[in-house]
């Protein structure tokens, strides 16, 4: 043991510790925060420096390093370029006994010991030194490519969890992704010139806010991961009730439902708790439970948002117990017992009094239910043998040993057997006839037997003896030896066929289950299969109502059938028509009706989602044509009548020149009004389903000084007012550009509007996912959160007073505009004030270059 009680490597050297400072997302001051570790430790005392510290700049980031002893770092060249690097060499000569190193992820130039900079720390901590470190989430590796799909960007620069799992401490170092956006708005991050395309890309709203959920999450695993250590090494079984995690156990009864949502309600109750269900399954697979409960009980469960295991165990009290303790369970909702009256005064200590007397510090919740104290089925003792069987059984328990004695009796001289052989004869009748026709029939055997070898061979013979106390006891022991024997093999034999049916059921539910997989097909292809495994001659699918069929699957139909039917959901049935099922099969039915179930709801929707998404497209557009009819249209006519109304007064003289601004200005209407007539006429004919929108590949440069030149009271003066960054680079967007152009117009038209004086609006494009976001930014009041929505409602204006702007249907029109041609419009706040407006559109495919000669190939 090294000093304090640190474990030492073998060599005397305590390992160093590690500690993270783990960013949610650039620029939240984890290197702010690794240097202030620094300097609190040098003021204690500590012999701190510092092999790395990227500053990027940021005065109060720079300010922290005063103080503290900063290393020169390391030049590599490296294809003309200079790197400066950790001198990993000096700061093991020195020693220290801490050093701070930024940028846990960085990959160092060639020319040093270790490719990546982790791989430096692991040495120092090696040497006995202990890091502090920086690290973004998006550069851990389980992390990188789910960070890749959120941000568009590729992490190239990663670093193994198993390495940043290892360390000491781990703090999480975070910020509200509102904070974060004003931090960048005010220049506290990048330089001025790149805060805009930094707000339209990695930092948007939603990439930062899932960003720090990652982490989040990350973190609080690493945390019940330390728990569990830490429980485990100190052997600690009792439950922390650090959250409350609530086990509900099923056992594929009637009462499923209803302990699941009480289970649920207590979670709901606790804040962050968890809803675990449970089943214990026997280890040799003769569960007496419904699969298909169990399945509604899992879906159920899933719904309400916990989760469902099973488990394997013959001790039902100790694995529900074992498995509530692995997951740090506080309650324990269990149901009141279902065994009547007889199984209780039997077996006084049912399951649910063992797990009470068991719980120890788990809150045990026993759940009345309607079910409770009726009483379980009894299994009759042979039921599940053939009918052939129970009626063969009987009456060869009578006539056998009748035989028997018969034989014996002829038997004599040399050949003659004394009693002992004779009792095991009959002994051995009575164990042939429990296995032709169970127990009962053993039990009817056994007695005639008694009476037979009483009567023909025990003397007096002829006579039935009862006198002598020891004959009394050897006809009682033979009695009970042979029911006992007779009990225990058909016992055996039952769970022998219990166990092989089970066997079968597996293999039929796997083989039926796994056509759910196939697609659009999976109730056509599964019917097929049940119809051919239980040989029937036809099945299909009946409303409860009596509406068509939805799906069935026909064979050779004879002229009488036999019909079973099981219920699927709450309004289909399941109709098989051909032989008689008997009751084992049904089972098998019974629990694929619960995968068939889930097969036609998925179905279902998915017929649903589609007849309705042609009804969404049709009210957008009828939401669009009606917007434009009442708003778009009325500027270009009034500015038409004006004109020509002008020109037509008698009371005034106008001059050539008036003359013809009043004509030019009549012509200019009456262009955009024909512009939006022809485009309505399109927009009604695509309601009506006559016509399609011309979607076509649009670049964005091309529709905007278009859009800008529609706008009222376009001036050289007006467009000095509008800036745009990244049009050049985005790719085309899939839209119909007439549509593309008026949605533009209306979004540049209110932001100028709304701007204040000398604040330009900025419009920027970027590509992200398959789609092109365009946004509109101006820097203006912008609208509060909660009038987000109503914003985008006819006829809103939200305070605006100028009644010669419009009616306050230009964002209504544009976002069914939008829609209309697959996209989105969604609003941001603009970070330092003002409104953000966000045009998500489809890009357009890329073509594929065909190689010369090869144009008319196929």
């Amino acid at each position: 043991m090294a000093p304090g009680g640190d474990v030492t490597d073998g060599s005397g050297t305590r390992p160093g510790r590690l500690k993270v400072f783990l960013g949610a997302a650039p620029g939240v001051g984890k290197t702010y925060r690794m240097l202030d570790e620094g300097r609190r430790r040098a003021a204690r005392g500590t012999h701190v420096v510092v092999a790395f510290a990227e500053c990027h700049g940021r005065a109060s980031t720079e300010a922290m390093l005063d103080g503290l002893d900063v290393l020169p770092r390391v030049t590599r060249r490296h294809r003309g370029t200079d790197f400066a690097e950790v001198d990993l060499d000096r700061v093991v000569e020195l020693r220290p006994q801490v050093v701070l190193i930024d940028e846990l992820a960085h990959t160092n130039a060639p020319g040093g010991r270790n490719a990546k900079r982790w791989q430096d720390v692991e040495e120092l901590l090696g040497a006995g030194i202990d890091v502090a470190a920086t690290l973004n989430v998006q550069h851990l590796d389980s992390l990188s490519d789910v960070v890749e799909k959120i941000t568009g960007v590729p992490q190239h620069e990663t670093v193994p969890d198993e390495f940043v799992r290892r360390a000491d401490q781990i703090e999480l170092v975070d910020l509200p992704a509102e904070g974060l956006r004003r931090r960048m708005a005010h220049g506290n991050i990048y330089p001025p010139e790149k805060v805009d395309a930094a707000l339209s890309h990695y930092f948007r709203l939603g990439n930062l806010t899932a960003l720090r959920e990652l982490a989040l999450l990350w973190v609080a695993g690493r945390v019940d991961e330390a728990l569990r250590k830490y429980r485990d090494e100190h052997r600690i079984g009792r439950v922390w009730e650090t959250r409350e995690r609530v086990v509900v156990a099923l056992t594929g009864g009637p009462e499923g439902a209803t302990l699941i949502r009480r289970a649920a309600r207590i979670v709901d109750r606790s804040s962050g708790g968890d809803l675990l269900a449970v089943h214990i399954t026997r280890s040799d697979g003769l569960s007496g439970s419904s699969p298909a409960a169990l399945a509604g009980q899992r879906q159920l469960t899933e719904s309400l948002g916990g989760s469902y295991h099973s488990v394997v165990g013959d001790d039902v009290p100790a694995a529900l117990l074992d498995f509530a303790r692995s997951q740090n369970a506080t309650q324990l909702v269990i149901g009141a017992s279902r065994r009547g009256r007889l199984r209780r005064v039997l077996m006084p200590r049912g399951v649910g009094e063992a797990v009470v007397e068991l719980s120890g510090d788990i809150d045990v919740h026993t759940v009345t239910h309607e079910h409770a104290g009726q009483g379980r089925s009894w299994a009759a003792p042979g039921s599940g043998l053939p009918r052939s069987r129970r009626v063969a059984g009987p009456v060869v328990g009578l006539v056998l040993p009748v035989l028997l004695t018969l034989a014996l009796r002829a038997v004599s001289g040399p050949l003659a057997l004394n009693l002992t052989s004779e009792a095991l004869l009959f002994l051995l009748t009575v164990l042939g006839v429990a296995c032709i026709g169970g127990v009962v029939s053993a039990l009817l055997a056994s007695i005639t037997t008694s009476l037979l070898l009483n009567y023909s061979f025990i003397p007096p013979i002829g006579h039935f003896t009862f006198a002598s106390a020891n004959i009394v006891v050897a006809q009682a022991t033979f009695t009970i030896v042979a029911v006992t024997v007779a009990a225990i093999v058909d016992r055996s034999l039952r769970l022998s066929r219990r166990a092989a049916r089970a066997t079968a059921e597996a293999e039929t539910l796997t083989s039926l289950a796994g056509g759910i997989l196939r697609g659009d097909r999976a109730v056509p292809v599964l019917l097929e299969r049940t119809r051919e495994t239980f040989g029937m001659d036809s099945i299909e699918l009946r409303p409860r109502k009596g509406e068509p069929a939805p799906a069935s699957v026909s064979g050779p139909v004879p002229d009488h059938d036999h019909e079973t039917k099981v219920a699927i959901g709450d309004d289909s049935v399941l109709v098989l028509s051909g032989r008689s099922l008997p009751a084992s099969e049904h089972r098998v039915l019974t629990a694929f009706a619960a995968h068939l179930t889930a097969a036609v709801d998925r179905g279902r929707l998915a017929e649903a989602a589609a007849e309705i998404e042609p009804v969404k497209a049709a009210n957008r557009m009828r939401t669009a044509l009606l917007a434009a009819v009442g708003h778009d249209l009325r500027t270009p006519l009034a500015g038409c009548w004006a004109a020509i109304s002008s020109l037509r007064s008698r009371d005034v003289d106008f001059s050539p020149e008036d003359r013809e601004e009043l004509l030019a200005t009549a012509e200019e209407s009456l262009a955009k009004l024909s512009r939006l007539v022809d485009n309505l006429l399109d927009m009604s004919r695509l309601q009506a389903g006559a016509l399609t929108l011309r979607l076509e590949p649009t670049a964005l440069t091309e529709v905007l000084p278009t859009a800008l030149d529609t706008l009222p009271g376009s001036s050289p003066q007006m467009l000095v007012h509008v800036v745009t960054q990244g049009l050049d680079t985005a790719p085309d967007v899939l839209a119909d550009p007439p549509l593309l152009e008026r949605v533009i117009a209306n979004l540049v038209s209110n932001a100028v509007r709304h701007s204040p004086a000398g604040r330009p609006v900025t419009i920027g494009a970027s590509a992200l996912a398959g789609h092109v976001e365009l946004r509109v930014i101006d820097r203006g009041p912008g609208i509060q959160l909660a009038n987000w929505e109503r914003a985008f409602e006819p006829f809103q204006r939200l305070g605006d007073t100028d009644n010669t702007t419009g009616l306050g249907l230009g964002l209504a029109l544009s976002r069914g505009l939008t829609e209309a041609m697959g996209g989105t419009l969604t609003p941001e706040e603009t970070p330092g004030g003002g409104l953000t407006m966000v045009v998500s559109l489809p890009a357009a495919p890329v073509p594929v270059a065909i190689p010369a000669g090869q144009e008319g190939r196929t």
